[in-house]
């Protein structure tokens, strides 16, 4: 048996959870997740207990022991009414609004390992920003900003400790709800954005939210198009786009041209407010088993060359802008990672 000292990462989704841990310096355990049913229909209990078996069966794997565990972190998908506390989530069942979940995490892990093991919560987004921050700074200390675009627009900022910007109510740096430049974008209207608000979200215009949109526009420029004949439901023909878009059709590369160049913009707005060294873009088309290199480079090179002018002028030559490289690791990775940060200070 290995005797070293662990810290676990437990990643809950909707659907699945993932657990994976790193060790005291830092290094992950594994690079090959745990990965089991979340269970959210059967309620609250359940899903702690799912939590909390598939600790036990990563350690396990890994021939490691309750004993080696020091903390435990956990991602979960927000809002919260306060830290620890869950509330409404639409990918959540009504039920879990209110929910304690770091005291009952906190219980159920103590009463599994038969000792107290200390327990951190934090916004999933943001736990995954700190992975791919760790990843990417090396051993500097550089903080760090994560965008990924995929059915919405995370957003994270990683300080020069590792450790992300959560606001009062983990809800910091929710920059996918902030209002696009939308006279930069082609005078593009203001589309109204899942959240309520009606002032052009960024969200919109970066996202898979946003592509019914996107489509209705192009389908007036594009009339014999597949996707214009099609009668599927728009929300089914926009599935269709990204693998359009590998194969240079000219209607989907249009849109996810125009999206990076949205999501460029709002990289200028961003690093302006919190001056990172680094960029981490993240998300669905950022992961090489979902699109091609080719498609990779070309979003990124637009991101880049729409967003650089608008920085300031030491940022233009400093900031490095980078895809995401841990993909499904990332949050219970970062997870781990904030565990054991907060076990250090």
């Amino acid at each position: 048996m290995n005797s070293k000292q662990v810290y676990i990462g437990t990643d809950s989704g909707a659907t699945t959870s993932k657990i994976g841990a790193v060790w005291t310096d830092g290094t992950a355990v594994s690079t090959k997740l745990l990965q089991r049913r979340t269970n959210t229909q059967l309620g609250t209990e359940a899903v702690v207990q799912s939590w909390v078996e598939a600790v036990s069966e990563y350690l396990a794997q890994n021939e490691l022991t309750w004993d080696q565990v020091q903390g435990v972190g956990l991602a979960i998908p927000g809002p919260f009414q306060r830290y620890g506390i869950l509330d409404h989530s639409a990918n959540l069942p009504l039920s879990f609004t209110g929910w304690e979940v770091h005291r009952d995490y906190s219980s159920a892990l103590s009463e599994r390992a038969g000792r107290a093991i200390p327990v951190v919560v934090g916004n999933d987004g943001n736990l995954g920003g700190v992975a791919e921050a760790q990843h990417v700074r090396g051993k500097s200390n550089s903080s760090v900003l994560m965008l990924a675009p995929g059915s919405g627009l995370g957003a994270a900022f990683i300080d020069n400790q590792g450790l992300p910007l959560d606001g009062d109510t983990l809800a910091g740096v929710e920059g996918g709800h902030m209002p696009a430049p939308l006279h930069l974008l082609g005078g593009i209207k203001p589309y109204p954005c899942g959240c309520g608000r009606d002032w052009g979200c960024v969200e919109v215009y970066t996202t898979i939210s946003g592509l019914p949109y996107l489509l209705a526009e192009k389908l007036g420029k594009f009339p014999e198009h597949e996707l214009a004949r099609s009668t599927a439901p728009i929300k089914e023909r926009v599935l269709a786009l990204r693998g359009l878009a590998q194969k240079g059709d000219p209607l989907a590369t249009e849109i996810f041209d125009f999206q990076a160049r949205a999501l460029g913009l709002h990289v200028a707005n961003l690093v302006i407010a919190f001056d990172p060294t680094f960029v981490v873009i993240g998300g669905g088309l950022m992961d090489p088993e979902s699109t091609t290199e080719a498609f990779r480079k070309r979003y990124l090179e637009i991101v880049d060359a729409s967003g650089r002018p608008y920085m300031w002028p030491y940022q233009r030559t400093n900031v490095t802008i980078v895809p995401a490289a841990l993909g499904d690791l990332s949050q219970a990775i970062g997870a781990a990672l904030v565990a054991l940060y907060k076990a250090r200070s």
